[in-house]
């Protein structure tokens, strides 16, 4: 099995891991800063793996998912925090499944552009990531642990 194949087997079940640890900032960097959650929790993955990759890299990944995301996952997303005080709670639990649903696509997409690079990098995968956004990964460290 290659190194490539081996995202398929554990990557998102190890960033949802993560994600619940780390839910309130990684939505705090969501919102404030507009970081894309899917691809900060792929940074520190691959920074564990020692799977760097380059700013070229991070910044093609970043445009294409985000690309995708502003036509349809962000739109959903305004939606939904717009309805949420029109729902009933059933009614709002089906809209964040169906967002779920398309974070799970936007995965998909992420995975397949990941496939296609190779791992030439130099630094922290999490610190160019946020360097994309002109954050400093020192400002952050426990997103590290």
């Amino acid at each position: 099995m290659t190194f490539v194949n081996h995202f398929d087997i554990s990557l998102w079940q190890a960033c949802d891991d993560y994600y619940l640890q780390q839910q309130a900032l990684c939505l705090s960097l969501q919102d404030e800063h507009q970081l894309n959650v899917n691809l900060l929790l792929l940074s520190i993955w691959l920074d564990r793996q020692d799977y760097l990759l380059s700013l070229k890299d991070w910044t093609q990944l970043h445009q294409e998912t985000m690309h995708w995301e502003e036509r349809v996952l962000l739109p959903y997303r305004k939606l939904r925090k717009l309805s949420k005080n029109s729902l009933v709670a059933e009614e709002y639990q089906q809209m964040l499944d169906v967002e779920l649903m398309l974070e799970r696509k936007s995965q998909g997409r992420i995975l397949h552009k990941l496939k296609q690079l190779l791992h030439s990098g130099e630094s922290s995968n999490l610190a160019i990531y946020l360097s994309l956004f002109n954050l400093n990964k020192a400002d952050f460290p426990s997103l590290e642990s």
